[in-house]
């Protein structure tokens, strides 16, 4: 679901650091810098987003764009200002770049308004926010990957997703709930 930039090194979970939001505004403030007024919105995802939630150190970026007709300018952009795109690296709908290694360590991703990846990326954050129990069920279940998988990102990645997964579908679940639910 999540197919990740590449970052070399071991995958290492950490505790939350309420650090990652400042890092998120310092990298927000640069990207628009770079892309003036093409980006709708410019989100913080990912679990360096959920407050108490256990994460690799990266913090994850979604340039949110009104249009498909918008993608070929920002990326030519966002190379200018240093970063490398590495295409939908197997995720419709989300072009992925590699970071500038001068800035902190994050991946960021072109998205549309209204596009599917970028739906699934804030239903995910915003599940996580609201339930606390899955949010720590899902800080462990890293930990414990980042152990098993510490030379493997693609086993990391692909271990987590039966979580995430299941995750969407609750939320789909009770979206479905609540439109049934009468106003009454």
């Amino acid at each position: 679901m999540f197919g990740l930039a590449r970052v070399p090194g071991p995958v290492i979970v950490v505790d939350y650091d309420p650090g990652w939001v400042g890092t998120f505004r310092e990298l927000r403030g640069r990207i628009k810098s770079s892309l003036g007024s093409l980006p709708q919105s410019i989100e913080h995802v990912g679990s360096t987003s959920v407050p108490g939630t256990a994460a690799k150190p990266i913090i994850d970026i979604d340039v949110v764009l009104k249009s498909e007709s918008d993608l070929p300018k920002a990326i030519e952009e966002l190379g200018k200002a240093g970063y490398s795109h590495l295409g939908d690296l197997g995720v419709a709908g989300r072009e992925a770049f590699e970071s500038p290694p001068a800035l902190p360590p994050h991946h960021l991703y072109l998205v549309i308004l209204g596009g599917r990846e970028y739906g699934r990326h804030l239903r995910f954050r915003d599940y996580l926010k609201s339930h606390p129990e899955e949010r720590e069920k899902y800080s462990a279940l890293k930990k414990s990957l980042a152990l098993k998988f510490r030379d493997d990102r693609e086993g990391y990645t692909e271990a987590k997703t039966a979580f995430i997964e299941e995750a969407l579908r609750q939320v789909e679940s009770d979206t479905r709930q609540v439109r049934r639910t009468p106003n009454g």
